[in-house]
């Protein structure tokens, strides 16, 4: 559907990165945008900058989100929410495996039951859940990350399933590696966070993003783009790894007596 056919969009995790460059794209294009994040501040400045309606609202405030959503019939709903506690599983603690389910999955299931069924009786809407390559491909130390983003991965095939015959479209974008201060939230604000993950790399910005979003939702409307994976040239998922055992294997014939 052209952007005119919307009116009014929901961007969680708006005040920075890919949910802020989300609602600067959305409001460029003359939705009617709600952006909601824990942080009043950045909320009020990107207000100012953007026109946007502010929310300051934690995702997991589910009577403050359903009051929202119960009083706005939103056209297009971004869930872009999300945090991280990179831990082996042997290493994860209760809190750690709450926090991420509650943020990242929960918040993301409860706005859909909040959104998507005034969606599909409209007969119009655009799910975008920002998942992550993480939800796909494994790799050492964010268990519980990989898990819930595999959750989101699976929701959003099954939204379409649920809305079959309804022109509600649901797309699942997930980047691999963006220049946004997520690395800093998630390892600590230090200069050498910004070495380790952003300088010297050749990576998209929040903005590009933003861009491919708008993308999907600008495709005519019998066009669902379910997917997209977005990455930087320069990474790959995947490799083969072999570790040699770390103790000598147990006999098969077993303790004699």
């Amino acid at each position: 559907m052209p952007f005119a056919d919307y009116k009014t969009a929901l961007v969680t995790g708006a005040s920075s990165g890919i949910g802020a460059a989300v609602v600067e794209r959305l409001s460029r294009e003359g939705l009617e945008v709600h952006a909601v994040a824990r942080s009043a501040e950045p909320l009020r400045a990107l207000s100012e900058r953007t026109g946007c309606i502010a929310h300051a609202v934690d995702v997991t405030n589910r009577e403050a989100l359903a009051e929202l959503t119960g009083r706005i019939a939103f056209d297009v709903l971004i869930n872009n929410a999300g945090v991280d506690r990179p831990k082996k599983f042997l290493e994860a603690e209760d809190g750690d495996i709450d926090l991420l389910i509650d943020v990242n999955l929960r918040a993301v299931l409860h706005l859909c039951r909040m959104v998507v069924p005034g969606m599909a009786e409209r007969d119009r809407g655009h799910v975008i859940n920002i998942s992550s390559i993480a939800g796909n491909y494994n790799f050492g130390g964010n268990s519980t990350y990989h898990a819930v983003k595999a959750g989101v991965a699976m929701l959003s095939n099954q939204l379409r399933i649920d809305t079959f015959g309804k022109r509600v479209r649901v797309t699942e974008i997930c980047p691999g590696r963006v220049a946004t201060d997520i690395f800093n939230h998630v390892h600590g604000n230090d200069p050498s966070i910004r070495e380790r993950f952003i300088d010297g790399f050749e990576l998209p910005q929040a903005s590009d993003i933003a861009d491919a979003i708008a993308f999907a939702i600008a495709a005519p409307v019998a066009v669902n783009i379910g997917h997209m994976e977005i990455t930087p040239t320069l990474q790959v998922m995947g490799g083969l790894q072999t570790a040699k055992p770390q103790t000598p294997a147990a006999s098969s014939e077993g303790t004699k007596r």
